[in-house]
């Protein structure tokens, strides 16, 4: 079953039908069916829901959601696409954000911010949408020197570093891409990011995985390695943790919507 799942999620790519939804379907059962794949998941989703109330009234979003299963393990966040999902509760634009000024107290992602084809625009709608005190969390691709070598040369995703645009056309959920988008907003432009948005704040960004992704085999190819060495490999990985900010494949960004500016530029 999983060969199979693998190889039409190759031919897709191959025939331009990635942003179909029986792709990000196709996606979902291949974690489910890789339990080391499944395990990096989890621990992604530990990442962007630690610190964040999840167990009572609060509001919180995730964005592309499709090929996931965060409701598993957090059965309160709400979760959305772009496309119309079964498993999704709604149809989000991540530009559009349907909601009203303050009414969300975080909005979290997994490797969906650099397939945002307007940043800019959904930086707006979460400065407007999140209460004082809320946060934007997001697991994103790392532009270290390890994984630029990864993207640049690995990767079917488009990796432009040299554009000063934080926008690419509009292709598709998942064909459109600029990997390097979080190294340009939040690390070569962090000036500029904080000068437009002058209520969010960026309060962290730690480097993880250098390997376990690779180890996955991700959406395209078998695991290296079974689920039962996932904790093994992350146990590694975390002796390398002083060669994260060079070898980490992902980092984890944390930015907190402020009281006010002065709080911000405080």
């Amino acid at each position: 079953m999983i060969n199979s799942l693998l190889n039409k999620i190759r031919l897709d790519d191959r025939a331009g039908e990635l942003d179909a939804p029986t792709t990000t379907n196709a996606r979902r059962e291949v974690i489910a069916n890789k339990p080391f794949l499944k395990r990096l998941y989890r621990d992604w989703y530990k990442r962007v829901t630690e610190g964040l109330s999840i167990t009572g009234d609060e509001k919180i979003l995730e964005i592309g959601s499709g090929a996931g299963f965060i409701k598993e393990q957090y059965a309160n966040i709400i979760t959305s696409d772009i496309m119309p999902l079964d498993q999704c509760d709604m149809v989000v634009a991540a530009e559009e954000l349907p909601f009203a000024d303050c009414e969300l107290s975080a909005i979290i992602m997994v490797d969906v911010f650099h397939h945002i084809p307007e940043v800019g625009r959904f930086l707006s709608e979460a400065q407007r949408v999140l209460k004082p005190g809320g946060k934007i969390k997001m697991v994103e691709p790392a532009s270290t020197w390890f994984g630029r070598i990864i993207y640049r040369g690995w990767h079917h995703e488009p990796y432009d570093a040299e554009t000063s645009a934080w926008s690419f056309p509009s292709t598709g959920p998942l064909s459109g891409a600029n990997i390097a988008l979080p190294w340009m907003v939040f690390q070569r432009d962090r000036d500029i990011f904080h000068s437009n948005y002058p209520a969010l704040k960026i309060n962290k960004i730690s480097y993880h995985t250098p390997f376990l992704y690779i180890l996955s085999g991700g959406f395209s190819f078998r695991s290296l390695l079974p689920g039962w060495a996932f904790g093994i490999a992350t146990l590694i990985e975390a002796i390398l943790t002083p060669l994260h900010p060079i070898l980490a494949m992902f980092h984890t960004i944390e930015i907190v919507k402020t009281e006010s500016k002065r709080d911000e530029e405080q």
